[in-house]
């Protein structure tokens, strides 16, 4: 019996990332949370199924909707072989996925630290190796100006390093002396998959190449007082294998020459819906908590706090369309407005400013900076740098990114 004839099946959280099989279209699916090591693979033309698997149809239901809506006609056989190929790669939001959720993060808690997802694959996974291509960025910034001491925490891309490079080293440098003198690190990092309004702590330690990162339980412990410790850890497996704190990290680490200093890991989750209505984060009672809290405990620490974030992801590679001069004039128009509200230390100009377009830019880096802001107020920045690097092979896609420093 298939798993479509007894319930109704309901996919999880996928990236969904576009595909070639033997020349045809096809849309590869990607666990984020890497349950399995099984992959699927679907033609382009069945892309509706993955938006109706929403837990409220079953087989019948899923093919009428498809040939009503989307005009797409699929036996019933096939569609069971996709629901059951969904399954066994533990896509599917059920019992077995549960299970294997409940599992991994048994071992990830157990485990010494949390080790570096990304080395290896983003970056090199030789410490050496590493510095060695770190160093080179910042080598090569013409002017980098009079470090900041006493500064008090900075934007950072979460972009790979090879099209982002540039901008880390440039704004790292500038803060580097704020980094080296201090004794926690708090890092705001965008979870690409997670919860809307979700603000998501872990207990476990940060490795990179060159150490160990400890985490600051005790500042973790207080904060899921504050919000609530089912909502802060709910999702904490995300941890594992979201990018956007790692790349912050290794930067953090490197700058202070390998020595460690305590961690303060948060993944902020979609604000999609304080964009999409009137208000915004300022009116979230849970939100409110998390601010007032982490204030009152920087309060007693040499602390920066980090926003790992990206601004703009446009073009035909997020489903928008090409990006011509017009539409980066635009962009950059849009993006300066943003940097400026950063350096004015305004977080609601900021949310405000996103809102108004309803966020048609798809800013990704919208929560942790919005939450730095609010931490830190009243805090002004001074841009470093900027840049608008290509998302897609033919150069019409971009993610843009920024550097800013507060004092």
């Amino acid at each position: 019996m298939t798993i479509s004839e007894t319930r109704l099946p309901k996919l999880r959280p996928v990236d969904v990332r576009p595909f070639v099989q033997g020349g045809r279209a096809a849309l590869l699916l990607h666990d984020p949370l890497q349950l399995s090591e099984k992959t699927v693979v679907i033609p382009q033309g069945l892309a509706p199924v993955l938006a109706l698997c929403d837990g409220t149809r079953d087989n019948g239901a899923l093919r009428a909707s498809l040939g009503v809506r989307f005009g797409v006609r699929i036996g019933s056989d096939v569609l069971d072989r996709l629901l059951d190929a969904f399954d066994e790669a533990l896509l599917l939001d059920n019992e077995r996925s549960a299970q294997a959720q409940e599992q991994m993060l048994a071992e990830y808690r157990q485990a010494p630290f949390r080790p570096p997802s990304c080395a290896g694959r983003s970056y090199p996974a030789e410490a050496s190796d590493l510095h060695r291509i770190l160093h080179d960025y910042l080598e090569a910034v013409d002017d980098p100006g009079p470090g900041i001491a006493g500064g008090r925490g900075l934007v950072s891309p979460h972009i790979d390093y090879a099209r982002g490079g540039p901008v880390y080293a440039q704004v790292w440098q500038r803060a580097a002396d704020m980094v080296r003198e201090a004794e926690l690190a708090v890092v705001l990092g965008t979870d690409h998959f997670g919860a809307d309004g979700g603000l998501i702590l872990t207990r476990q330690h940060y490795a990179t190449p060159f150490g160990v990162l400890p985490t600051a339980r005790d500042i973790v412990d207080a904060l899921a007082d504050a919000v609530g410790t089912q909502a802060a850890f709910a999702d904490e497996l995300h941890h594992r294998g979201e990018h956007s704190i790692e790349l912050a990290a290794v930067w953090l680490h490197h700058v202070r020459e390998g020595r460690a200093c305590d961690l303060v890991p948060i993944l902020c989750g979609s604000f999609g819906r304080f964009v999409q209505r009137d208000g915004g984060p300022e009116a979230d009672p849970a939100i409110d908590a998390f601010v007032d809290s982490l204030r009152w405990m920087l309060a007693d620490h040499r602390a920066i706090v980090v926003a790992a974030g990206d601004l703009a992801h446009v073009g035909p590679a997020f489903g928008g369309r090409p990006q011509g001069f017009v539409e980066r004039a635009q962009l950059q128009a849009a993006d300066d407005e943003l940097i400026d509200h950063m350096c004015a230390g305004d977080a609601g100009a900021f949310f405000r400013a996103i809102q108004r377009g309803g966020d048609r830019y798809n800013v990704c880096g919208l929560p942790p900076i919005y939450l730095a802001l609010r931490v830190l107020r009243p805090v002004q920045g001074e841009r470093v740098a900027y840049d608008r690097c290509p998302a897609d092979a033919d150069g019409t896609s971009l993610v843009s990114i920024c550097g800013v420093v507060w004092t």
